[in-house]
Order: C-alpha cells, then sequence, then structure tokens
C-alpha cells in the first residue's frame, strides 16, 4: 500500500504514533520512543499471519528498526503439561513429545492464544524478561515476510499456488 494509506490505517497508526518515529520520508529513528519493540502474538497460525503483517509493515517502512535490532518476536509456548505440582512448558509439538518422553500421566494444556493463559502464566512464559524467550529479527527474517507477504497477498496467481502446493504438506491445524 501507499504510504498515506498506510499512515490511515486503524491498526497501524497507533503502533506509528507510539514509536514515535513517523513512517516513510518523515522516518527518523532518532526520535524512537522504545530501544525494544516486541511483536507478541499466538503461537498459532494466525498468530503467524499477524507476525508476517508486522514484519513486512517494519520492513517496507520503517526498515531501519530492523536493520538496528529494535524488533523482536516473543516466543508464547503452545503447551503446558503438569504432572503433580511440577508443570512444563513446550513451544512445539516436538517438544511436547521430548518431555512427554520420560513418562505418563501428564497433564496437557494446549494454549490456543494468549488470551488463555492466566495472567500469571503469561507473566512467566511471555513477558518476564528473566524467563521469557524472544528472537531478534533480522533484515533476512523481514525479507523472508515480505517475501511470503508478497506471495500470498499479490496479484499474481501462479507463485501463490505454487507456494499453497508445496506447503500443503506441513499443514496440521487447518482453521476452516
Amino acid at each position: 500500500a501507499r504510504v498515506d494509506k498506510v499512515i490511515g490505517n486503524e491498526k497501524l497508526t497507533p503502533v506509528v504514533l507510539a514509536l514515535g518515529t513517523g513512517i516513510g520520508e518523515d522516518f527518523n529513528i532518532e526520535k524512537l520512543r522504545y530501544d525494544k519493540i516486541i511483536i507478541m502474538a499466538d503461537a498459532d497460525v494466525d498468530g503467524a499471519h499477524i507476525r508476517t503483517l508486522l514484519l513486512t509493515f517494519f520492513f517496507r517502512y520503517m526498515r531501519e528498526l530492523i536493520e538496528q535490532g529494535h524488533i523482536y518476536l516473543a516466543q508464547p509456548p503452545l503447551y503446558r503439561l503438569s504432572k503433580g505440582n511440577k508443570h512444563h512448558y513446550a513451544y512445539s509439538d516436538a517438544e511436547r513429545d521430548e518431555i512427554m518422553a520420560d513418562g505418563t500421566n501428564y497433564a496437557i494444556q494446549r494454549y490456543k492464544g494468549l488470551g488463555e493463559m492466566d495472567p500469571n502464566q503469561l507473566w512467566e512464559t511471555t513477558m518476564n524478561p528473566e524467563t521469557r524467550l524472544m528472537l531478534r529479527v533480522t533484515l533476512e527474517d523481514a525479507e523472508e515476510a515480505d517475501e511470503t507477504f508478497s506471495i500470498l497477498m499479490g496479484d499474481k496467481v501462479e507463485p501463490r499456488r505454487e507456494f499453497i502446493e508445496k506447503n500443503a504438506k506441513y499443514v496440521k491445524n487447518l482453521d476452516v
């Protein structure tokens, strides 16, 4: 989209205003109000879509934030596994299976989103600087998100069809 459309977007305007840097030609990194900009979205497919959209936005209109290492991705867990008074968090199906390999009788809670966690769990897993997992976004990460976004949302059908055919085998939880 053109910069004027992005500036008028009701979801992105608060982000631009909060960061203080302006956008496009008016972008000024010296006015950045925060050292870390953390994208925190659900650990599922919908969260991945939101991350892709936001990374594409930052890549196209505020690239210097990525180049200078200000953009991070929070890593919320997919599962909480409990056995007695002990609990573990798993960030993938493989990690869940690895934790459960030492025995049975685990109570498993699958998080469909951040809103399903109680405040203590959200703090412990995703917000507490002592225990949270975050990934710093690199320019290569953002370029990949931009390319994926362009393929999936572009007006060319053939690249989108090829992408879907190539990646369809990896789909596990399709929300129809």
